[in-house]
């Protein structure tokens, strides 16, 4: 990619050189490539300078005429021809040399954060019509330019810059006009390259930064300094990158960012305690966090927080206090989500204590402790909830009971996995209590206690040995769901369950992983929208069964033609579309034909 924008470059400098009457380039001037003043070699003819007198006038002709399309067109293509023809310069820049900072390859962000250019240009501007092209932009109009480096990833945007002096000049305008960034940092980057690269765009509002190197101080004071108008700010890490950011340093970034909307930050072990004051921020993602000792939220505009901590039993977060402090400092709270060993009934009453009135979604996960009784607290104090998460819980089925006895024209979303402590029946009394409801998790909740770890990548030691602590559930359980709304159904590691009967018309999503003994023969899908259907860890028949009634109900949407019989009443014969489609349109007989479903076995 730079030997073509190199290559165009050259093209474009050659084009005020003339030729010999055998049509020969003269090159003489480019024979010195070490010196660094003017050309020895006369412009015009090509012959020295010294003791010579050029009569060769300059032609402006084609300056001062206004070609046509066709002619510029011809222009553009003769320019094209001259860049693949001639041999490439013999100094290279130092381009090709390892970078401490690399893009990732989704630049999706990037290319979107480029806004159009100041001046409009119609259709026909883009043709390459305009009769005076800027000569330092290689030949292309200034708005055509613009367009096609504006969708250039930043690697090419760098590359591009390097061309001639047109282009560098429109690189840089759309690094200082870009708006949204991504960066992959590689683990032997240091600060100062990633600095170089925020200071080209000092109007950053959306940075996320894929950090494989440490992250410290340093980089929030780069990055403080180089976008001032920070809005969204994520920083993401590798397995073997550490943050060593801490909670006074992180504290103190949020309060000077007064722009500041957004912070998501991952592998927060280090922050050790915090003070967030700000009264813009209005979402908070911190994961990865271990014993904190001081938790202030001081955020009047906050309507997200998600913490997560790292599943370690000695954690010594007082998670009662600082759920306390969110509801006194942060009354506008709509989502929380809170995963840690350490949730018990206390927290839950001290977060329904806060009476956060604009609560929607609620979010409670790994809380071995959290009972029918939190679930009542909960009941009593939002009934609005549209998102329920008590995964990992020690609820019944008389918790799902008062679920659906409190929130049948709210909640649409409803995730249980990991309680040990509900049957089938419960899971088919949600179906039937909730009409909106449209995704339901329950994975290993039915589970039989004398199969494995049917799904390692989704459960760890401790949930397992909290499934064997509590009371299992006797195998051989069927289900049978008949639901109008519900769009995505996860029954992932329910080994208890041998028969499974579903009627979900707008079902797309279902996942049966390592329900291992699911009976072939008592599988019925009816089901017509589905686009996938999970099945790693299934047996070979129940596969192929689940295979036979997707295709069987994809052969049943396709054959929709309407029937009609011949003149003389014999026989009934498919009528095409372009046939029949006014009574196609009256009748509204004519479906759409559908996806195929995949099955996925990995």
């Amino acid at each position: 990619m730079q030997h073509h924008y190199h290559h165009r470059s050259q093209s474009h400098l050659s084009a005020g050189v003339p030729t010999t009457p055998g049509g020969e380039t003269q090159l003489a001037s480019e024979a010195k490539l070490g010196k660094k003043r003017g050309s020895y070699n006369c412009g015009r003819c090509g012959l020295p300078k010294k003791g010579h007198s050029c009569h060769v006038a300059i032609t402006t002709a084609a300056i001062e005429s206004t070609p046509t399309h066709a002619d510029s067109s011809v222009a553009i293509s003769a320019t094209s021809s001259l860049s693949t023809t001639r041999p490439p310069p013999l100094r290279q820049h130092c381009s090709n040399l390892r970078r401490a900072l690399s893009f990732d390859d989704d630049v999706e962000d990037v290319r979107g954060g480029f806004p159009e250019p100041e001046a409009a240009y119609d259709e026909e501007d883009l043709q390459f019509d305009d009769p005076f092209p800027d000569p330092d932009s290689g030949g292309f109009p200034p708005g055509c330019l613009w367009e096609i480096l504006r969708r250039l990833p930043p690697v090419g945007l760098l590359a591009a810059a390097r061309v001639c002096k047109g282009w560098r000049e429109t690189a840089r305008k759309l690094w200082r006009a870009a708006e949204e960034l991504r960066l992959r940092v590689p683990a032997r980057a240091q600060v100062g390259f990633v600095g170089s690269v925020l200071q080209k765009c000092p109007g950053l509002v959306r940075l996320s930064l894929r950090m494989e190197s440490d992250v410290d101080a340093t980089m929030l004071a780069c990055i403080a300094f180089s976008c001032p108008n920070l809005e969204f700010m994520e920083i993401l890490k590798s397995d073997t990158a550490m943050n060593r950011i801490t909670g006074d340093e992180l504290g103190r970034f949020v309060a000077d960012k007064r722009c500041l909307r957004s912070l998501k930050m991952e592998g927060c072990s280090n922050l050790g305690g915090f003070v967030l004051c700000s009264s813009s921020l209005s979402t908070l993602w911190l994961s990865d966090l271990f014993s904190l000792s001081k938790t202030v939220f001081n955020c009047p505009n906050l309507k997200e927080i998600s913490l997560e901590f790292s599943r370690q039993q000695n954690d010594s977060t007082n998670l009662t206090s600082m759920v306390d402090g969110l509801g006194r400092y942060c009354p506008r709270l709509q989502n929380i989500h809170i995963a840690s060993l350490q949730l018990s009934h206390s927290v839950v009453l001290a977060l329904t204590g806060a009476q956060l009135r604009w609560l929607r979604m609620l979010s409670l996960v790994l809380g071995s402790e959290i009972t029918d009784a939190s679930v009542a607290a909960i009941a009593s104090s939002y009934p609005n909830l549209e998102l329920l998460d008590l995964s990992g819980s020690s609820i019944s089925d008389s918790g799902i009971g008062m679920i659906c006895n409190v929130f049948p024209e709210t909640l649409s979303r409803l995730l249980l996995a990991l309680c040990p402590n509900i049957t089938s029946s419960g899971i088919q009394f949600v179906t039937a209590q909730l009409p909106l409801l449209e995704l339901m998790d329950c994975g290993m909740t039915i589970c039989d206690p004398n199969s494995e770890n049917p799904l390692p990548g989704e459960s760890n030691d401790w949930e397992l040995k909290n499934i064997s602590k509590t009371k299992l559930h006797l195998i051989h359980q069927k289900l049978i769901i008949k639901h109008n709304r519900l769009k995505k159904l996860s029954l992932w590691g329910c080994s208890g369950l041998d028969a499974l009967y579903l009627n979900c018309p707008e079902l797309n999503d279902l996942n049966l992983n390592s329900c291992k003994n699911l009976h072939p023969e008592r599988l019925l899908l009816q089901c017509g929208n589905l686009e996938s259907v999970h099945a790693s860890g299934c047996q070979e028949l129940l596969i192929e069964a689940i295979e036979s009634q997707v295709s069987n109900d994809l052969l049943g949407m396709e054959n929709v033609l309407p029937c009609k019989r011949l003149a003389d009443g014999s026989k009934r014969v498919q009528v095409p579309h372009f046939l029949s489609a006014q009574s196609y349109d009256d009748d509204k007989k004519q479906r759409v034909k559908r996806q195929r479903c995949n099955v996925l076995v990995r």
